[in-house]
């Protein structure tokens, strides 16, 4: 059995203040793995503030150790500020920084070269969506990790499948269009490692709330999310973790 897991992605979002305010509401559950994503220069106080038992992540990582790269953050200061886990790949950065399937994997590397767990992300943008390009396009996101390192590591790392077109607009991919590229994620994984397959947890992320978490979670590949603006307000967030028992 596959534990849930949800876990809030902040964004460029909030101040110090807040970001120590919201961590503090954001409850742990014994039934589920709870994990916040502040931005870097919040990292400190919402690790202090977070209530124990919530899991903490940066939102990228340089794919290089410590050395001459300004304004990079490398996975060794991550951990050493507390962080447990880290998001790469996210759609945002590959879009907007120019993140290649290569370089994401380069980070994927290097942050469990660092002692961090990667929460990947795959998905398709709304033009790769209608042209029926959704399972070619996160098979090939997937392969650049499963070609370069093999399936093994991903005994140690998470995926979430996020569809461009969802995050921040308002539009969710049915439950049956999730679980269908959920399905193909772990029938991927299993051509290498039928077993590990089984245990991979994989997330959905895109408009994400807690009326609509209980029924993605009910499909039998959906192992729990990866929630953008809904993850601002504590409440609305541990409603979500609540909904995903």
């Amino acid at each position: 059995m596959r534990k849930p897991f949800i876990a809030g992605n902040w964004k460029m979002q909030l101040d110090c203040q807040g970001a120590a305010q919201l961590a503090e509401g954001v409850r742990a559950h014994a039934g589920v793995d709870v994990l916040i994503a502040p931005a870097f220069v919040h990292l400190a106080e919402a690790s202090k503030a977070r209530q124990a038992g919530v899991l903490l992540a940066g939102q990228t990582l340089a794919a290089t150790e410590n050395g001459a790269f300004t304004g990079e953050v490398s996975g060794e200061m991550l951990l050493d500020i507390g962080c447990e886990y880290v998001i790469v790949g996210h759609s945002e950065r590959r879009a907007m920084f120019n993140e290649s399937d290569l370089l994401v994997a380069l980070k994927f590397r290097r942050a469990q070269a660092s002692g961090l767990t990667p929460i990947v992300c795959v998905g398709e943008t709304l033009a790769e969506h209608e042209a029926g390009q959704t399972d070619a396009v996160v098979a090939r996101q997937l392969a650049a990790i499963l070609d370069q390192m093999g399936a093994s590591v991903f005994a140690h790392a998470l995926i979430s499948y996020e569809p461009v077109w969802a995050i921040g607009t308002g539009k969710s991919a049915s439950p049956e269009q999730a679980q269908a590229v959920h399905a193909q994620i772990r029938s991927q994984i299993s051509k290498h490692d039928a077993t590990l397959a089984g245990s991979v947890r994989i997330l959905y992320g895109g408009s994400v709330k807690s009326s609509n978490v209980k029924a993605l979670m009910l499909m039998p590949d959906i192992d729990g999310a990866l929630v953008g603006g809904a993850s601002l307000s504590a409440e609305e967030f541990n409603k979500i973790v609540a909904a995903a028992v």
